[in-house]
């Protein structure tokens, strides 16, 4: 019998909702789940309603949220261009002992992050959240390539608004550079935004977005290493086996430790973009 996944969603006709039950199906363990339950908290004007989304999908409608944790073997809490709804609609799910995957990005404050994660350990329940960037094949090879040897600085380009798009560019930063990031500056101009992120080590990232841009990044590591990764195009298929192997064993396949970062500098870059060319701490 396969597990069934729960989708927890503040309105359901969002490209997330709309292409994960494919590509679970579609996926090496396709097998092995099926979205079986969705629920939404509200109902804009000009989305599909929620009983059309669930009949195009072959999915049940779910009455609750209660209904979700109660019924599923795993839950997905998506909301993913709405991230201050995160924290009220994961609160269930996080107390359920059942795996919870929090789609990107998974926090709008570090404050709110930390309380979501405590929330999580206080009741033994596995927890994941990332950006589906972190899982491309590009920066898994970069991790192999790097291995010990520290990186000391990397660059990333990609396309989107800086409050939807940015966490795409800070995950592969965070999974490649590590945590300790200590500051970040913004000093872009009208139609790029360019932000500086700073190490207490000395490594720095820079940060460009630009709608124009495609996904792509270099790096450099130890003495003269050198990576250059100009097509990132397989990250969502591979997000998808993660995120299901992530139900099946309970081990988040993205460090909670890193998805704290990731928060923290996603923080500090929206603080930097009020005040351009002064560096912002990053909180701790």
């Amino acid at each position: 019998m396969k597990k069934k996944i729960g989708f927890i969603d503040y309105f359901i006709d969002e490209w997330h909702a709309n292409n994960y039950p494919q590509m679970i199906r579609q996926s090496t363990k396709g097998d092995k789940f099926e979205v079986a339950l969705a629920w939404e908290e509200i109902h804009p004007e000009g989305k599909i309603k929620i009983d059309e989304w669930c009949k195009q999908q072959g999915v049940a409608k779910a009455e609750s949220i209660e209904q979700v944790v109660d019924e599923c073997d795993c839950i997905v809490v998506l909301s993913p261009d709405n991230v201050e709804r995160h924290e009220d609609l994961a609160r269930l799910p996080l107390m359920s002992g059942k795996p919870v995957y929090v789609d990107k990005p998974f926090a709008p404050s570090l404050e709110v992050a930390k309380r979501m994660v405590e929330l999580a350990r206080n009741h033994n329940t596995p927890l994941m959240s990332s950006s589906a960037l972190r899982f491309d094949s590009t920066v898994q090879n970069a991790l192999s390539q790097i291995g010990d040897q520290p990186a000391n600085y990397m660059a990333t380009f990609g396309p989107g608004t800086w409050e939807i798009y940015a966490i795409h560019q800070i995950e592969p930063i965070v999974t490649i550079m590590g945590t300790g990031a200590k500051r970040v500056m913004q000093c872009g101009n009208s139609n790029t935004n360019v932000m500086l992120i700073e190490y207490h080590d000395n490594p720095r990232a820079v940060f460009n977005q630009n709608p124009n841009f495609p996904f792509r990044f270099v790096a450099t590591y130890g003495e003269s290493g050198v990576i250059v990764a100009d097509n990132m195009s397989d990250f969502f298929p591979r997000f998808i086996e993660a995120m299901l192997e992530f139900f099946e064993t309970g081990e988040a396949k993205a460090p909670i430790e890193q998805t704290l970062e990731v928060t923290a500098i996603l923080e500090a870059g929206t603080e930097a973009l009020k005040k351009p060319g002064e560096w912002v701490p990053v909180p701790k």
